[in-house]
């Protein structure tokens, strides 16, 4: 299949208003920008824990000094609410900042040696080149908690990201090249044929995105022998129980449905209501649903404004067709694409919207008996990324959580939400390899190696 030769971003919000339109970089042009960062990688490392260190911090201050700018960006090409565009660029800078401190910590370990004089020492290395492929949903934060780590332990980077966020992609690029020497950080814009030479020329490969094109990356990038992680899909579960406060429950559900449109991995698509609680639930949460602002991604009210284009929109139209919909219908009178908040029950078992992930505002609310029952229609799914349990008692959230086979689990919260300190990621077919984000990614772009020291080598 021919890629075409331009990359062309819309703002989701008015398609007729094109952000961006250049040319699409090819297989030669993206192997070429990988040699230069490799050549460019060396000096990077050895300058240095104190200048790395400097320069993830002034990324971080240029961030919060471009915040608005950058906001306002997010929302015009991607569609991001304004309130959560600003939220994202906010924690943009924390994760820079955050991993501006890993250039300082220990790399190694010294230990004993089993028999005789000498020492034995552990000591982690960057990989070379980073390659990071991206989505279009978190422009600036996925880049940033992909980057920042690689760029602590001395890599030096190449970002592919999704066509719909290449404007993001670029101004970011604007930033690093204001705070690293040139070629550490380089974008190349395209699709699927950049995406193969990145994996192809990269020493290290971080994917996030869709589960079917995440794994096709992880398979290149182990026939080839580079270490490589997968962020895919989610079909999150929000379970809740008798006690459960069912307003907050309601509040916290169904912003993690239909936030940002619902395009996010993180979204709730299965609500799970325990016993009494499913006839509170089903009337709290339609309630909750339908009083979310939809509408214009650039006023600061929105909460739900326009999937990132038509197939999206066309998806949740047609995952809801045919079935017994509580909150929903046409999000009439917009000029973008739009898609009503939508709740829908009573869905067969085998339905599309229990099997895979829709990426859009709608969820199924389903009945379980008691808790085992929630945990075991929780685990039906073959994604297992992050799983929100709504409950006032104590007991049964120790005893229950332990049983769920999700990667992340939240007590009386959105399943939303990323603590970017911590280690981030699922199960089954939601992830691939180590974790992302906290000092798991530091290990993850770094290589650990064993050294011998004899009496004689000293």
């Amino acid at each position: 299949m021919n890629e075409s030769p331009s990359v062309v971003s819309r703002n989701p919000a008015d398609p007729s208003d094109i952000v961006v339109r250049l040319p699409a970089a090819g297989a030669t042009s993206t192997a070429e920008a990988v040699e230069v960062a490799r050549a460019a990688q060396a000096d990077w490392l050895t300058g240095g824990a104190a200048a790395r260190s400097a320069a993830l911090t002034t990324v971080a201050e240029a961030i919060e000094a471009a915040a608005e700018e950058l906001s306002a960006l997010a929302v015009r090409e991607v569609g991001k609410p304004l309130t959560e565009a600003r939220a994202e660029v906010a924690r943009t800078a924390a994760i820079w900042r955050y991993y501006a401190q890993a250039p300082f910590e220990p790399t190694g370990a010294v230990h004993e040696t089993a028999h005789g004089p000498g020492l034995l020492l552990t000591r982690r290395r960057p990989h070379g080149v980073a390659g990071l492929i991206t989505p279009w949903n978190f422009p600036f934060a996925i880049p940033g908690w992909k980057a920042a780590p690689a760029l602590a332990t001395g890599n030096s980077v190449v970002l592919k990201p999704a066509p719909e966020a290449t404007a993001c992609a670029l101004r970011l690029a604007e930033i690093l090249g204001e705070a690293l020497p040139a070629g550490v950080f380089t974008v190349v814009p395209g699709g699927a044929v950049a995406g193969r030479a990145v994996i192809a020329a990269a020493d290290v490969v971080s994917f996030t995105g869709s589960t079917a094109v995440g794994n096709a990356v992880v398979g290149a990038a182990v026939a080839l022998g580079v270490p490589v992680q997968a962020e895919m899909g989610g079909l999150n579960a929000a379970i809740v129980l008798p006690d459960a406060d069912i307003k907050q429950a309601a509040a916290h559900i169904a912003s993690a449905i239909a936030g940002y449109a619902g395009q996010k991995c993180t979204a709730t698509s299965r609500v799970i209501a325990v016993g009494a609680a499913l006839d509170p639930l089903r009337e709290a949460l339609t309630e909750a649903l339908r009083t979310l602002r939809v509408g214009d991604p650039a006023d600061p009210a929105t909460v739900c404004g326009p999937l990132i284009g038509e197939q999206a929109r066309d998806r949740v139209e047609e995952a809801s067709r045919g079935l017994s919909v509580l909150a929903g219908g046409s999000a009439a009178g917009e000029h973008g694409w739009y898609a009503a908040p939508t709740l829908v029950e009573k869905v067969p078992p085998d339905h599309r919207l229990l099997r895979e992930e829709v990426f859009g505002p709608i969820a199924a609310l389903l009945p379980a008996d008691d808790l085992t029952h929630a945990v075991r229609i929780t685990d039906s799914s073959r994604y297992g990324l992050v799983t929100s349990v709504h409950t006032a008692g104590l007991d049964a959230v120790l005893h229950g959580l332990d049983r769920l086979g999700t990667g992340m689990i939240r007590v009386n919260a959105p399943s939303t939400g990323v603590d970017f300190h911590l280690p981030f990621g699922g199960t089954g077919a939601s992830s691939h390899g180590p974790r992302e984000q906290g000092r798991a990614a530091l290990d993850f772009y770094s290589t650990s190696r064993t050294y011998t020291l004899t009496p004689e080598a000293m």
